[in-house]
């Protein structure tokens, strides 16, 4: 019991001694302290002011903001799109000057777009794809040719090899329907086969040059954004 007791006072001796040894090497709180935020702020004031006599030369200036700046005008939004004598110039200044959304590079870019997207559909029978691109009567036409080689058992291979041009043909806005033609001139290697798999029309193994003439449709004044197919023509 003695041992014990002795041990016990040795042990409380030697935590008296590091609890004083750690109050004096940490400090103790005086309720007085900066919390961090405080001293950061502090920091960065004092890093912001120049030393007295010395001129602030780090400090790049920005230009001034500016308030949103007015569209430049339909000629001049077509300049290098489609030049002033070209049959589609009046027609297209008159669809943007109805539709300010309306962008003649955007348009053809998703004019592009959207004849491969409708070729190969075709192609593949992609009546769902088709349904979305097309106005209700070419989608009835290409329908019509789908089912009809359907009951054939035949089969198009089609493979786009590129869109070499797509140019603004023609445009007019009549009432409230902006239309847009555009010519595409592109290279495809395309085939049908029927049943047994045999070639009947096209070559597999043969790039063909295609040039076809597209009119896009699209009402101007509804908040549906996409354009649609209303008539095709091959040249």
């Amino acid at each position: 019991m003695q041992n014990f007791d002795i041990l016990t006072l040795v042990f409380l001796g030697l935590a008296i001694f590091v609890i004083y040894k750690l109050r004096s090497v940490l400090g103790q709180r005086t309720g007085t302290e900066k919390p961090p935020q405080d001293l950061m702020i502090r920091r960065e004031q004092a890093a912001e002011q120049p030393a007295p006599g010395a001129s602030n030369t780090n400090v790049v200036p920005l230009p001034s903001v500016r308030g949103p700046q007015p569209a430049a005008e339909p000629e001049a939004r077509l300049a290098g799109v489609v030049p002033p004598d070209s049959p589609a110039f009046g027609g297209l200044v008159q669809i943007m000057q109805s539709d300010s959304t309306f962008d003649p590079r955007e348009f053809l870019g998703g004019a592009r777009a959207a004849y491969e997207m409708i070729v190969m559909a075709f192609a593949q029978g992609d009546r769902r794809t088709l349904k979305d691109l097309l106005s209700p009567e070419v989608y009835e036409g290409f329908e019509g040719a789908i089912k009809d080689r359907e009951s054939r058992n035949e089969k198009v291979e089609t493979q786009f090899v590129s869109i070499d041009k797509a140019e603004f043909s023609d445009a007019l806005l009549r009432a409230k329907s902006a239309q847009v033609t555009v010519k595409f001139l592109s290279k495809l290697i395309t085939a049908t086969r029927d049943a047994q798999g045999a070639v009947i029309d096209g070559n597999p193994e043969k790039v063909t040059d295609v040039t076809d003439i597209w009119t896009f449709a699209r009402d101007v004044t509804s908040r549906d954004p996409n354009w649609r197919l209303v008539a095709t023509e091959s040249a």
